[in-house]
């Protein structure tokens, strides 16, 4: 991510992740991290550029997404109950969790009624 050491640009980036739904954006390094809610989840989304981003952090709720972002110094994972992290290549579930997927089973078909 290339952010130019100019303030006005600087002022148009921040702008244009509010205009896009981002709240709550902080700069952690050289990664901008934000809050941006999804249709079920509340996402902690790190490494925001123009383009996009790197990956998020998806939270039930949007207080511990907050409590998250505000506690995180960016390196390994951000704490609080955050359910899946998806980005390029990504897609973890919380190994907080402790759920053994490969142990898994599909729920059965239900059969539809036919007339």
């Amino acid at each position: 991510m290339t952010i130019r050491s100019t303030s006005a640009s600087q002022d148009q980036f921040l702008e244009m992740l509010a205009q896009n739904g981002y709240t709550h954006v902080r700069r952690i390094g050289e990664k901008y991290l934000g809050l941006l809610r999804f249709n079920f989840t509340i996402g902690l989304v790190v490494g925001l550029d123009w383009a996009g981003h790197e990956r998020r952090y998806c939270y039930e709720l949007a207080e511990d997404a907050i409590a998250a972002l505000d506690a995180w110094d960016g390196q390994g994972h951000p704490g609080g109950p955050w359910i899946k992290c998806k980005g390029a290549g990504i897609d973890l579930l919380n190994p907080s969790f402790g759920l053994d997927v490969a142990s898994l089973r599909p729920a059965a078909a239900v059969p539809r009624n036919r007339r």
